[in-house]
């Protein structure tokens, strides 16, 4: 087994040195983990020999100290492979993580800071294994991909980013910040969609209720009249029969389209159609143009702030961007500047960015102050993306309230009409 020299800072701010057995660097590593070293230099010097036997309970003089250590931890043992978090989780990591960062703390310490909470779960094991990753020298991002998938392709550009600028703590409490406000909006939009989720289902009830009871009632009872059959009656009664025959080959051709949409959107030479169709749709369209732009000019701010030349800023943030049709503007805009031509300029050409963006980077060009200004952007594309989710919610109920009194109240009225000029007929 390899025999590994260490200089070690210890618990108590001194520096110890020694030698330790281990199968390898990690395991080395991880051995002076256990025992609170934080390594300052780790290097393997000759394969360990037999132990040497010892008098007394005492080394010999001239004998090398060996570190022989067993796990003892009674710690929660880490999981191989992945480890999924929950959306709670990283929003938790994001932000402990930032706040270390931004107050001073290098990454390692900050992650063996996270590694040491009091609390046991995911969060102490992705700490740990992100550590151990790190301190072999890979980037934090490529850490990430590795540890576990819950950060996303979105978090991990980010995260590159931000290590390229040196704002790793800034890109990380904006990411954290969004991620909050994801969270938010998906709980105001279960809250939003309780009391219409119960109208549709009282909706779906009573119309079951119409085709399984009341229309076979009202069949029988116009049959019986020997009167003539009323439109109304007529329409109800072919559409309660058509789905009482049919609606199994409907729920399976519904299934079929469903699974063939999933197959054929993550292909991913259909991806580019799909992302560009996603920026077409009403309302959700608008959304993801927003978010991408707050998310865009917010990157670029942080990253030109920092120092980085504009071509390689914009590098960055198309990595960041997930929407292949979005990227493929960036891509053009970023031949463009490279080419020799303004920010502005490139994004007149390019045509997919909207007047007043480019106004206002126009400005902080002529200024010299282009990170003030794509700042200033942000926020302006911020706000009007919060107007547009809490236009988004306004609709909702609404619209699923017209939906099922137009359905109910259609119905009601056939059966109705029906029921009165059956009376009629019988009258007569």
């Amino acid at each position: 087994m390899p025999l590994f020299a260490y200089k070690a800072l210890s618990a108590d701010g001194s520096v110890t040195t020694g030698e330790i057995d281990a199968a390898d660097r990690p395991e080395a590593l991880r051995l002076l983990d256990r025992k609170g070293l934080q390594p300052l230099n780790l290097k393997e010097t000759v394969h360990a020999m037999p132990a040497v036997k010892k008098a007394n309970g005492k080394a010999k003089s001239g004998e090398s100290l060996r570190v022989k250590t067993k796990a003892t931890s009674k710690e929660a043992p880490i999981p191989d492979g992945p480890i999924k978090l929950k959306r709670q989780e990283v929003v938790l990591f994001t932000e402990e993580l930032s706040d270390m960062l931004g107050a001073g703390l290098q990454l390692e310490p900050a992650l063996k800071s996270m590694e040491s909470r009091q609390e046991l779960g995911n969060l102490k094991a992705v700490s740990y294994k992100l550590r151990q990753i790190v301190r072999d020298g890979v980037n934090f991002s490529a850490a990430l991909k590795k540890v576990s998938p819950s950060f996303g392709p979105l978090y991990c550009s980010l995260a590159a980013a931000g290590e390229a600028s040196g704002a790793l703590d800034t890109i990380l409490k904006r990411q954290a910040h969004y991620l909050k406000t994801l969270a938010e909006l998906q709980a105001r939009l279960i809250l939003a969609m309780i009391y219409p989720a119960f109208l549709v289902l009282a909706g779906i009830g009573v119309s079951i209720i119409f085709i399984t009871v009341l229309i076979p009632q009202l069949t029988a009872l116009i049959e019986s009249s020997g009167g003539k059959m009323p439109l109304g009656a007529a329409i109800l009664i072919a559409v309660s029969d058509f789905l009482g025959k049919w609606w199994i080959i409907i729920l399976i051709t519904l299934a079929a389209i469903f699974i063939f949409f999933k197959a054929w959107k993550d292909n991913e030479a259909n991806q580019p159609v799909w992302d560009r169709m996603k920026l077409r749709l009403p309302l959700i369209g608008r959304i993801i143009t927003s978010r991408f732009f707050v998310q865009f000019l917010e990157t670029m701010a942080n990253l030109v702030s920092n120092g980085l030349p504009l071509l390689r800023a914009l590098e960055l943030s198309r990595d960041a961007t997930q929407n292949l049709s979005l990227r493929s503007d960036l891509n053009m805009v970023i031949d463009q500047v490279g080419d020799g031509r303004s920010f502005s300029k490139a994004l007149i050409r390019n045509g997919a960015f909207p007047p007043l963006l480019i106004d206002i980077i126009s400005v902080g060009e002529q200024t010299g102050k282009i990170d003030h200004s794509l700042r200033r952007a942000a926020e302006r594309y911020d706000k009007e993306l919060d107007k547009d989710l809490q236009r988004i919610m306004a609709l909702i109920m609404p619209t699923v309230l017209i939906i099922m009194a137009s359905l109910i109240g259609t119905m009601a009225y056939l059966m109705i009409t029906a029921i009165f000029q059956t009376i009629a007929n019988l009258g007569k």
